[in-house]
């Protein structure tokens, strides 16, 4: 499963750099020989440098400001990475939210970045901290012990 991890912001120079915002901490999707996908197809990394909170990257192929310009707002993606005990936005999107009494919550629909606990966008509006989340079958359900109050 692809799942994206950046986007091309704009050209940086003359010689086809590029300035890209990464979307993940996984700084190694950036690093020289990986390969991210495109709707235009494969880039390859061939260099990266950090520059002022976000990337200076090379791209196989990309060797001229005409050429960089062409990618400017090109999302990048990459395979998603497997990690024991990680919950991913993508396994959680889709998934059915029910409580451990067994009350359907709804759907989740996307997953909102909160300082405390980021929360589970439910259809319906439902709001659900994952602090409260006890199980999860990635795409399928996700149970909740919620104190009382917290969804009506």
């Amino acid at each position: 499963m692809l799942v994206e991890v950046g986007r091309v912001v704009k050209p940086h120079g003359l010689a086809g750099e590029l300035v890209v915002e990464l979307w993940t901490d996984r700084e190694e999707r950036l690093a020289p020989g990986t390969e991210l996908e495109t709707d235009d197809g494969p880039l390859l990394v061939e260099a990266s440098r950090p520059h002022q909170g976000r990337y200076l990257v090379r791209f196989a192929g990309v060797a001229t400001r005409e050429d960089a310009d062409a990618r400017r707002g090109v999302v990048l993606r990459a395979t998603a990475l497997e990690e024991p005990g990680t919950l991913w936005v993508h396994e959680l999107v889709g998934a059915q939210v029910v409580t451990t009494a067994g009350v359907s919550v709804g759907t989740v629909t996307a997953v909102e970045a909160n300082p405390a606990s980021d929360l589970l966008v439910c259809s319906g509006g439902a709001l659900v901290p994952l602090r409260f989340v006890t199980s999860i079958e990635p795409g399928v359900a996700i149970t909740v012990d919620v104190p009382q109050g917290l969804i009506e």
